[in-house]
Order: structure tokens, then sequence, then C-alpha cells
């Protein structure tokens, strides 16, 4: 789906760890200022032509030598994937018959 291994907690989702060593965590408009500023970038793919932008953003680079702050980051996704998981799931339009 994605070219890599989601990572789980407690059943949700809230990462991604991409075949070429990237490594990408839940966002959504409550975090995403914090990833902007720490110099981070959305997970975008390409299909058929198209782009899509996933809520997720690249783990900050400050993370990558620093457990400490990984651990912070990676709860803080992991609290995006509590609250995403709470929120009320939107139903799909049926289609005329």
């Amino acid at each position: 789906m994605f070219g890599g291994f989601g990572l789980y907690r407690g059943g949700l989702i809230f990462g991604i760890l991409r075949s070429d060593g990237d490594i990408y965590l839940k966002c959504d408009e409550g975090t995403v200022e914090q990833f902007r500023a720490a110099g981070s970038q959305p997970f975008v793919y390409s299909k058929d032509g198209r782009h899509f932008t996933m809520s997720y953003w690249a783990l900050p680079s400050e993370a990558l030598d620093d457990p400490d702050a990984l651990a912070l980051w990676a709860n803080r996704a992991f609290d995006v994937a509590v609250r995403s998981s709470n929120r009320p799931k939107k139903r799909k339009a049926r289609a005329k018959r």
C-alpha cells in the first residue's frame, strides 16, 4: 500500500516505516504546525498521475539520534491516532439507483 510497514500500538496505526528507511508519523490539525516548525514534510504518493497527501509527516531529523525526542514525537503521533479513532466515521453516500 505505501511501500513499507505500519507502526502500531494498541491496535492503532500511528506511523509508517518505508522500505527506503524513512519514518512518517500520524499528524492532524493539532500537530501539523509542530511538524512544520521542525522542518518536516508530509508523505505524498502518486497514483495514475495524481498526487495524494496523507496525514503522515516525516519524523523530524532531531529525533533520529535522540531517543527522548523520538519518544516525544511517537507519543504525539499515537495521541493523534487515538483522537482520530474516537471521531465518528464519515458515511459514504449511497449510489442512486
